[in-house]
């Protein structure tokens, strides 16, 4: 059984690149953000929550553009599921990434599910998928926050992830939640 390791915060975050729909690639070495990248991995088509959740964040772009955050979503969907979801969710301007590789989403220390048939809207889920995560990345690929998460609901709000944003950006908040040796750090004090 592979292990979950999850990702800290002021470390490197693992490589992603991905085929976007519309043609091209996303990558995150390619960003031009100048604080933070947002990757947001969502579930993919058969999952109404994050119809919901990405048409917020399609709305709120300018907002995270003004803080000099770019936003991509990305998912393990084939090419036509995401083109689809983008099509049907109305995202115009959010970048729609697929094919995550399932070893690639561990890497990013996001729980996989196994499909359970048709969802409330009737779409089939994949057969494996992963369950969302939202990442922030600063421009030297060092996590700033995340949130990781088993089940659709209950999401981080964006409204709360842009203020955060500029209290952090206002007072030059650290990353936080960094320790990675708890007994160490404790006897250094």
């Amino acid at each position: 059984m592979t292990q979950l390791t999850p990702l800290f915060p002021r470390q490197q975050v693992p490589d992603l690149t991905v085929p976007t729909v519309g043609g091209g690639t996303w990558s995150l070495d390619d960003s031009t953000a100048e604080n933070f990248t947002m990757v947001v991995f969502y579930r993919g088509l058969h999952c109404p929550i994050c119809a919901k959740y990405l048409g917020d964040l399609e709305r709120k772009l300018d907002d995270f553009a003004k803080l000099s955050v770019t936003a991509a979503a990305v998912s393990s969907d084939d090419q036509e599921r995401a083109a689809q979801a983008k099509d049907d969710w109305g995202l115009e301007r959010l970048p729609v990434g697929y094919g995550l590789g399932l070893d690639t989403a561990r890497a990013w220390g996001l729980y996989i599910s196994s499909g359970r048939g048709k969802t409330s809207i009737g779409i089939e889920e994949p057969a494996l998928f992963s369950e969302p995560g939202l990442f922030l990345v600063r421009p030297d690929r060092t996590l700033y926050w995340s949130s990781v998460q088993t089940m659709p609901f209950a999401r981080p709000s964006f409204a709360e992830i842009r203020g955060a944003v500029e209290k952090v950006l206002e007072m030059s908040y650290p990353a936080r939640g960094e320790v990675l040796d708890h007994h160490r750090a404790a006897a250094a004090e």
